[in-house]
């Protein structure tokens, strides 16, 4: 699966010398956490929410409204901005855009092509992918168990749910316990939970768990 695949757009940028306080009814208004920031067609920046909040005065100061207002009126986007973008592109396979979000971690990443932005991938995208992959929005009975780290282990169940006229609708696999196994959960359409865990039991090296979801 590749970024943009499943990326937003199109995207809502803003400009360097926008003010704040218009910012932060922007995103308020379009429910958004973090946008570009494009000056000439050309990606400059990024700001969050967070970005915003914080050039915010504190609720503690002993400034008025009227003087909070007119200074915050005079700060733009240019000067809370993150100047250093981290981007990828619309082939930029989806578990690499995951990586560099978590190693670096930061919520977004503006999906450029030619050097124009044209979309922006984030964590709520990835989130959506996550529940799409764990079929979480379909029934079905999910399954959790090990298996021993060695070929062919993925294939049993798998052909023991066919066996019994099962479907499965997600498949995922985790680290283990351990370096001798993997972790595997998936979810299964059609046969009851008992006739499923008396199925994969004998198959696998433990059952973690089972239930209907």
């Amino acid at each position: 699966m590749l970024v943009g695949e499943r990326m937003s757009h199109p995207v809502i940028s803003l400009a360097p010398d926008m003010p704040i306080l218009d910012a932060l009814s922007l995103f308020k208004r379009e429910r958004i956490r973090r946008a570009p920031v494009i000056q000439d067609g050309k990606l400059v920046g990024i700001v969050t929410d967070k970005d915003l909040l914080h050039a915010s005065p504190s609720p503690a100061t002993s400034l008025s409204i009227w003087e909070l207002n007119y200074l915050l009126s005079k700060i733009t986007i240019a000067e809370v901005m993150a100047k250093k973008v981290l981007t990828v592109t619309e082939g930029t396979p989806i578990k690499e855009a995951a990586r560099i979000m978590a190693d670096n971690k930061i919520g977004g990443l503006p999906v450029v092509r030619d050097g124009h932005v044209v979309g922006i991938i984030t964590e709520t995208d990835q989130f959506k992918i996550f529940l799409e992959l764990m079929g979480a929005r379909e029934k079905g009975i999910r399954v959790t168990v090990l298996v021993p780290d060695k070929p062919g282990q993925l294939a049993r169940p798998g052909k023991a749910i066919a066996e019994i006229n099962g479907n499965i609708i997600a498949f995922g696999t985790f680290a283990g316990k351990d370096s001798s196994n993997r972790m595997i959960t998936f979810k299964v359409a059609g046969p009851k939970s008992r006739q499923v865990q008396e199925t994969i039991t004998p198959l696998v090296e433990s059952l973690i768990d089972i239930r209907e979801c």
